[in-house]
């Protein structure tokens, strides 16, 4: 015997002389177990259906933000001839870049025009750009306003677009 008095081994109860539980009694048992088990993982569904739903929204919500957010870099004018390069270790690089390439752009032309007629086969007009290409400009404007490179990097992707162009790897 332990210290409350109860045996150790076994209950000490002749199981064979004691009358089984009624079977009304085991069906409503069971009906109970049954009932419970339902309605908790109605609730628990319902928590995770409602968690979802509110995720969707958010997820809604982020995407008009963006598309918001894209129709505004669309309305900036004097953006379709700004060109840069991409730096993918600090964004702060960037703006030092495209402000460096641009000047390095008009320097090319002054040259173009000072050499005379004798070379128009390599003019601006005739070259297409990645920043004259109207399906890079938005991203382009992305990075111009500071959006991750990675962000761009993965909607470009999504697009079926070349992200390396986006850095002038291939430009």
């Amino acid at each position: 015997m332990d210290e409350d008095g109860l045996p150790l081994m076994g209950s000490g109860i002749d199981l064979t002389k004691v009358p089984a539980i009624q079977q009304k009694r085991t069906v409503a048992f069971l009906n109970q177990f049954v009932v419970h088990t339902v309605q908790f993982l109605n609730r628990f569904s319902t928590v995770c259906e409602e968690k979802l739903a509110d995720l969707s929204l958010r997820i809604q919500q982020i995407e008009t933000t963006l598309n918001i957010l894209d129709a505004k870099l669309s309305s900036i004018p004097g953006l379709d001839d700004v060109t840069f390069e991409v730096s993918p270790v600090s964004v702060p690089g960037v703006t030092k870049e495209s402000h460096s390439e641009t000047t390095s752009e008009k320097s090319q032309q002054n040259s173009l025009q000072d050499s005379g007629p004798q070379e128009s086969e390599v003019t601006p007009e005739n070259i297409l750009t990645v920043a004259k290409d109207p399906r890079y400009a938005r991203y382009l404007k992305m990075v111009q306003v500071g959006v991750p490179v990675m962000a761009i990097r993965n909607k470009m992707i999504s697009e079926g677009l070349d992200p390396d162009l986006l850095e002038g790897r291939n430009a």
